[in-house]
């Protein structure tokens, strides 16, 4: 069985809490210089629940099967009840599942993430059976079947990773590449040696400074430009940086506001990765992961807001390049 895009990664259990209860405190103690806070020894009133599934791997899928492409993942969930919503919801999607794995006795990855009312949160991570991932789980035999890999984190997993990347590049599989924060704090040098395999490279900036060390944006460039491949900084609300090959691009945003972050990054790669393969032109595929992102952070929940259709023409030139 062939597939256009299989998806390689987490899944979990997404919970959103939203409260006016909760304060962002400046305190230089903490990364990123706030804290996200709450009166100890009170009750919080949550003024809005949101149970719905979420993980790098599904949020991709979603994202891929919602644009017609065939769609087929590689998951770990447990045989809990958490493990049937996720695999109830990815045949929603009409996502192909044969290449799940569903461990006996184990839990599904889960995820509560505490919101603000303007969309800030911090996210409280329970990583399950998706932070065990070892050659078993991976259908090798899917990988060759596939014309696209996408694949995102694997728990940290690095010498995993760079097995698929390098069996998908052996067998002339496309591979696309939003690695976790537990592969890119290897470092740079743990990357060389697959980095000219891969054909899309997604990170944000932050995850670029602590693979590389660097923060300044034209070296981070300078680390990543190589040809025949495409690497993406994203930047949030200040847009995204695309190196395809030696050529740098800056793309911004249409200003749109969101209530949530989550799923921003997710919407971001794999609208750029099926847009490409639909176009065949890196600059309409990343204004259109803009879009796609875009689309996501309007609602809680990574899948809710995924695209089911292609921009039209005009709403794509409203992403400006440089």
């Amino acid at each position: 069985m062939s597939h256009d895009i299989l998806t390689i990664g987490a899944a979990t259990r997404d919970i959103f809490l939203v409260s006016e209860q909760f304060r962002s405190i400046a305190n230089k103690s903490f990364e990123g210089g706030h804290a996200e806070c709450v009166p100890l020894g009170s009750k919080i009133e949550i003024q809005t629940f949101v149970a719905t599934t979420g993980g790098g791997a599904t949020n991709a899928a979603a994202t891929f099967r919602s644009l017609g492409f065939k769609t087929a993942i590689t998951c770990r969930i447990g045989d809990d009840s958490i493990g049937r919503d996720v695999l109830e919801d990815l045949k929603s999607y009409r996502i192909e599942t044969t290449y799940l794995n569903r461990i006996k006795g184990g839990q599904t990855a889960y995820s509560t993430l505490l919101t603000m009312p303007e969309g800030e949160r911090t996210v409280l991570v329970y990583r399950g059976v998706s932070a065990k991932f070892t050659d078993v789980d991976i259908h090798w035999s899917a990988i060759k079947k596939s014309k696209w890999i996408y694949l995102t984190s694997l728990g940290g997993n690095l010498e995993l990773s760079k097995k698929i990347v390098e069996f998908a590049h052996k067998h002339r599989v496309k591979i696309a590449w939003n690695p976790g924060g537990g592969e890119l704090k290897k470092g740079l040098k743990a990357f060389q040696s697959i980095l000219k395999m891969i054909d899309v490279f997604i990170v944000n900036k932050e995850e670029a400074e602590l693979l590389t060390g660097e923060s300044n944006i034209k070296k981070l460039c300078s680390v990543f430009k190589q040809e025949g491949v495409i690497r993406l900084i994203t930047d949030g609300a200040r847009g995204t940086t695309m190196i395809d090959g030696i050529k740098v691009h800056k793309f911004g945003t249409s200003g749109t506001k969101g209530i949530s972050k989550t799923g921003a990054g997710d919407a971001f790669g794999s609208g750029f990765v099926a847009a490409l393969v639909k176009f065949k032109d890196p600059i309409t595929a990343a204004r259109i992961a803009t879009i796609s992102a875009e689309s996501v952070i309007q609602h809680l929940g990574a899948k809710k807001g995924v695209l089911t259709s292609w921009p039209t023409e005009s709403k794509i030139k409203k992403i400006k390049v440089s």
